[in-house]
């Protein structure tokens, strides 16, 4: 068996989940043969915060794998295990632990307003993950999954929970070229909320924006496609690959209405990125 191209990472590490179908030399669906290990790096083009206007460019590593039947999955800034092996032809269920670091406004963010309401602490974010893939939805080598990751922050920062429901739909467009569709939201609950969007008293003398009190709910939606270009032209052989992502988010509920992003911000946000990865 050969193994499945894994340029996809960069799309997962970018925040998103979903199994690479490809084919093997028979033209019948692979999986991974054992322990496997995909490196890589890109470059994003985002928010400098979450509901700013302003861009800046940052990295994106990358790594995935399967270590002793345990999957590794990249989350943004972060990573997921996965304890339960995935069957090639059937229904999968996806049962692990995610972790990831929230670096929202933990630096300068080229507002200065926004700066002048001061940095946020670094939260790590730590709790389960669950999902389903269905494999061979509308081909042999396409896969649809829907996860979700329930995350509470154990470094002090904003002591909430945040909930990241995922769905994702991945086929080949060739032997050589993969396409990733997928759909996201986030939840957050009211501590979570307050401590990202809120602007205190204080904050609103400092800044000159208006005190705002945020309580929580869905403070995000939105979609991505990824195209990943294998370098040799087969997807099924591992080795170098290069990616292509482009996605839109729209900042919903209090994350929408805060002055951080009604006034000095919006609640459209784009993101690009390109990358290199190889598999191992």
């Amino acid at each position: 068996m050969m193994r499945r191209a894994i340029f996809i990472a960069g799309l997962l590490a970018l925040g998103f989940a979903g199994p690479v179908a490809a084919q093997d030399s028979g033209s019948q669906p692979s999986a991974l043969d054992g322990d496997y290990l995909s490196v890589g790096v890109g470059a994003g083009y985002g928010p400098s915060y979450e509901g700013s206007n302003d861009y800046r460019v940052f990295p994106v590593p990358l790594v995935q794998g399967r270590l002793g039947g345990i999957g590794i999955g990249p989350r943004a800034a972060g990573v997921a295990l996965d304890f339960i092996p995935d069957p090639p032809d059937r229904v999968g269920f996806n049962l692990g632990i995610a972790a990831k670091a929230r670096l929202n406004r933990t630096r300068k963010t080229g507002d200065s307003v926004v700066d002048s309401l001061g940095k946020l602490e670094t939260a790590v974010e730590v709790g389960p993950t669950v999902g389903l893939t269905f494999p061979h939805v509308l081909n042999r080598y396409d896969s649809f999954s829907v996860t979700a990751d329930v995350l509470w922050d154990v470094a002090g920062a904003h002591k909430g929970m945040v909930i990241d429901p995922l769905v994702s739909y991945t086929t080949p467009l060739s032997r050589g070229i993969l396409a990733n569709l997928a759909f996201n939201a986030e939840y957050g609950n009211r501590k979570f909320a307050d401590y990202n969007y809120s602007v205190t008293p204080a904050g609103s003398i400092a800044s000159g924006l208006p005190v705002f009190t945020a309580r929580g709910g869905f403070n995000k939606a939105g979609s991505r496609l990824l195209l990943g270009f294998d370098l040799d032209g087969d997807l099924t052989d591992g080795g170098p690959a290069i990616f292509v992502l482009g996605g839109y988010t729209r900042m919903l509920g209090d994350a929408k209405r805060t002055p951080l992003t009604s006034i000095r911000g919006s609640a459209s946000q784009w993101l690009g990125a390109v990358g290199f990865g190889y598999t191992f």
